[in-house]
């Protein structure tokens, strides 16, 4: 459940910091959350599927520990990009 690279490329654009900007904080954790999504999907249909499981929390861990590093740095930045992903409620 990778993503090809035009959904990197797509999800790059969007979150970057600055124009060459390609594996700051708020990059990864889009890109988890979008990996999150896709595994999540195909675990629906295959249910017996439990190495996808084990990657799927094994990125779910460390999205929240990217996105406990954003808040321990600057809470508004950590509260924008939790609303711009659409994730925590």
């Amino acid at each position: 459940m990778s993503l090809d690279t035009a959904e990197k490329q797509k999800l790059i654009e969007t979150h970057q910091v600055h124009s060459t900007d390609t594996g700051s904080v708020e990059v990864q954790v889009a890109m988890l959350s979008k990996r999150i999504s896709k595994l999540s999907d195909h675990l629906q249909g295959n249910i017996h599927d439990f190495a996808s499981r084990q990657g799927l929390l094994k990125m779910i861990g460390k999205r929240k520990r990217l996105l406990s590093y954003i808040k321990d740095k600057n809470v508004n930045k950590y509260q924008d990009l939790v609303k711009k992903i659409g994730i925590r409620g």
